[in-house]
């Protein structure tokens, strides 16, 4: 392998973290803020690049090339490893940014590349490579919903990605297609053939209130869906967030909020 291998547990259910085992000189690597908790013996350390060191020997120009990969997808500039310099096995804890699930995927048995969306991935063994997938269709990168470039995982080590409310993996045969809508996408392997077809029909495509596009996925390979996309749960917070100066959403009231607000708010 040319990756760390890291033991791995995971915890909770609708709000998970991954607790990561490390042996002495392991690192994983981790986006910036995942961390919850760690053990001492631990080092943390800011790094360039996509995290799989393989652009070590390359000097500033390839460092400058991986973070601008992450630049593209919309990530941070920077990533965090986390190595253990101790004698002992010691422990790091990485948390999902909302409820979900959190998805360990072993790339030695996919195919060593699977492609997500581009806010999916939370950590993986040093070695992996976070890199950009570039959707070979034009309407696929402008209606897809993820965007143009997607993110892609590769190498031969686990890595872990979020998912939003429930996770669902359906493994399809050769030829077999499944329609997805655009931000339930989480992952899918390499194999799979993917392209976003219009809503048929003006009336459910403007009314259905389902978008006007959705992911079409043909097999073989495997799909990972989820059930709450964040740019669904976010847009049902806003919409109930406060709308006005009194700080309460349009839908609240009292007979004690009404007189408040006919004393002008005093």
């Amino acid at each position: 392998m040319n990756n760390h291998e890291i033991d791995f547990k995971l915890y909770g259910d609708d709000m998970q973290f991954v607790e990561v085992e490390l042996d002495p000189n392991e690192t994983v690597v981790a986006e910036a803020g995942a961390l919850m908790m760690m053990e001492d013996g631990i080092a943390m350390e800011t790094i360039f690049g996509d995290g799989s060191g393989n652009d070590a020997g390359s000097g500033v120009m390839g460092k400058l090339l991986g973070a601008g990969r992450r630049i593209i997808t919309g990530e941070s500039l920077f990533m965090t490893a986390f190595t253990n310099k101790g004698n002992g096995k010691r422990t790091v804890s990485f948390a999902s940014p909302y409820p979900g699930k959190i998805v360990p995927l072993d790339l030695s048995r996919l195919g060593g590349k699977v492609i997500c969306q581009k806010d999916a991935f939370l950590a993986a063994a040093k070695g992996v490579s976070i890199g950009i997938e570039f959707q070979r269709k034009l309407g696929t990168g402008f209606f897809g919903g993820e965007g143009f470039i997607m993110q892609k995982l590769e190498g031969d080590g686990m890595a872990f990605i979020h998912a939003g409310g429930t996770l669902y993996r359906k493994n399809l045969q050769k030829g077999e297609v499944l329609k997805v809508d655009t931000g339930c996408l989480v992952a899918m392997t390499a194999d799979v053939e993917y392209n976003i077809e219009m809503v048929p029909g003006v009336k459910t495509a403007l009314f259905g209130g389902e978008g006007l596009f959705f992911a079409t996925l043909r097999g073989p390979g495997s799909v990972w869906v989820q059930s709450l996309p964040f740019s669904r749960l976010a847009s049902k917070v806003f919409a109930a967030a406060p709308q006005n100066p009194t700080g309460r959403s349009k839908g609240e009231g009292s007979a004690a909020g009404g007189l408040f607000d006919l004393l002008g708010g005093r």
